[in-house]
Formats: structure tokens, sequence, C-alpha cells
């Protein structure tokens, strides 16, 4: 089946739609039918053929490319949304509503003013609701959205000095535990692992899979080893991009010698992907009982705590 790939704002999910027989490329804007009606789209994946199973039904053809009255429009809306988010504001300030206005957005077709927002419980705003009705004469739709959300849409710069990955690239969310911090044997310091959002970042996950490789092949730290010069001893530390492991061996009677030994020169019984030996390294690597307890709420926030492994 051919289809294009179509994204309606900065990062956000990709629509596969029909490209009813025309040669579109990236980089083209199209005007389709959504659930929201007509919408102006940018094409991120031109004319291509994926299975039927990854489409879902029914797909919707494109209605036109965008012309330059199209384009026209789309600016307009944009100089109306900052209009309506000004108004907005002043709103909920007059109705002393405790919500954070994020963002406003328009439909293409002017059907619809969509405002997005985050609070802290829930909001009561019917009578909200109705006066911005009265003052922009269409349909009035308030959306209440997390703070990885927020993020997502205003956008803004990491601590590695670069644009945050959910509003440069992350289509969606990837689910981000503590056990991927512990993996690659990082601080556990919430202020450290935590994104401009206050959960954790979701670059945790980038190398997640590489480490879990690495450090299966390696003994955890306590771990007791035989040499291949045949001496036994407790590992005190390892490198895991290097696979290099540093042994606490006895060399003469009771005098003891921290020795640097490649992964493949010990013996040891492999340990396990998960159990308390990932625990054991993780308090060791710098996280407090007060720095888990923390990571053990901000993942509660997110509704997916797994601190302790089964």
């Amino acid at each position: 089946m051919t289809v294009i790939g179509v994204r309606f704002r900065t990062a956000g999910k990709i629509y596969y739609f029909d490209p009813a027989g025309r040669d579109i490329k990236t980089g083209d804007h199209v005007i389709v039918e959504t659930a929201r009606g007509i919408e102006y789209g940018y094409v991120v994946l031109g004319n291509r053929e994926v299975e039927d199973a990854k489409v879902v039904p029914p797909l919707k053809p494109v209605i036109r490319m965008a012309t330059e009255e199209d384009r026209a429009v789309e600016t307009r809306n944009k100089e109306k949304e900052r209009e309506a988010f000004k108004i907005c504001q002043e709103k909920i300030r007059k109705h002393k509503l405790e919500m954070k206005l994020i963002d406003a957005e328009y439909t293409f077709d002017n059907n619809k003013v969509l405002f997005y927002f985050t609070a802290d419980g829930r909001i009561d705003f019917r009578e909200l609701v109705k006066d911005l009705a009265s003052v922009f004469k269409t349909r009035i739709e308030l959306r209440q959205v997390g703070v990885r959300d927020e993020t997502k849409i205003m956008g803004g710069i990491g601590i590695c000095g670069r644009p945050l990955c959910c509003h440069s690239y992350l289509s969606e969310f990837i689910p981000v535990s503590i056990k991927m911090a512990k993996e690659q044997n990082l601080s556990l310091n919430p202020t450290k692992i935590s994104g401009v959002c206050g959960r954790l970042m979701c670059c945790l996950k980038n190398e997640e899979e590489t480490y879990e490789v690495l450090n299966s092949r390696l003994p955890a730290i306590g771990d007791y080893v035989t040499t291949a010069d045949g001496l036994k001893g407790e590992v005190h530390s390892v490198n895991v991009l290097r696979q290099l492991v540093k042994v606490v061996v006895v060399v003469d009677r009771d005098e003891k010698e921290i020795r640097e030994y490649k992964v493949e020169d010990l013996k040891f019984k492999p340990r396990k992907k998960k159990g308390k030996n990932g625990e054991r390294q993780a308090k060791e690597s710098g996280g407090s009982d007060t720095e888990l307890k923390k990571l053990e709420a901000l993942e509660k926030k997110e509704g997916k705590s797994k601190l302790n492994d089964k």
C-alpha cells in the first residue's frame, strides 16, 4: 500500500494518508481531512510502500496539495493563535482558575479553537468555555496535558546544551525507568537525570540496550572472580565500555593489590540481567536511600514505578 507520512506540529505524531495517485515528496505541504476537520500538514515521509498491517483503516486520501492561498490562511491562523492565547490568559485570570495556559491552536478551517493547559487537579472551566465561545464565535476545546507534553510543546534546551529531544524529533514519549540509569552506572541524583519537565530524561533510553549487553558480560562489584594468572579476588570496580575489571587480589599472604584485567581473562558466574547485583551497583555509584526515594516518587508521578525490579 502506498502512503505518505504527515505531521501537524513540530515533532508531532506521524499520520499516514493516501497520496491518491500524486507523487508527493518530503517537504511538501498538503491539505487533508482528520478527526478534527480539514488540516494543513507537513509531509515528513514521501510516497512509500508499507505493509497493510501498519495502516489504521480507513486511510483517508489527500484532498489537495497546499496552494499559496492555503499557506496564507495558515499564516493568518498562527497570528490569530497568538491573539487567542492572550485573550484566554485574561479570561483565566478573570475567573481565578488555578491553571497554566500552554498553547492555543486553530484548526485550518477555523471550526474550532483548542487551548492546552496544565493544572494540579481537575478544573471546572465551564464558565470559561462559555466566555471564550462568546468572544471567538466558534467551538472551544480546553485540553489538559501533563508536564512532559507541556515541555514538548514549549521546547527548550537540555543540560546537554542541545534542543530537547521531545521537541525536536521524538514523535511519542518512550517509557523511562530508574533501571536504565542503574544499568548505565549513572548517579542516581534526581537533579542530574531529570529533564526540563522534571521527569526522567528520555535520552536514558538511547544507550540502554548497549549497556545491558555489555553489563551482562561483566561481574558485579563485590563478586569473587578467578584471574588468568591463578589468583582469586573481589571485584573493586568495572569499566563497562572498555570491558575492564579492577580486582583486589591477595599477592603474598596478607598483602593485597588492585589489578586490572580484561573481562575475558576472568572466570566468574555470569550475572543475571535483573536482580540484587544491579541494585547493589546502583547504590555504590552514588545513589543514597534518600535519592532513591525521590526517584521512586518521580516514577510514581508517571505511573510507571519500576524501582524494584522483579
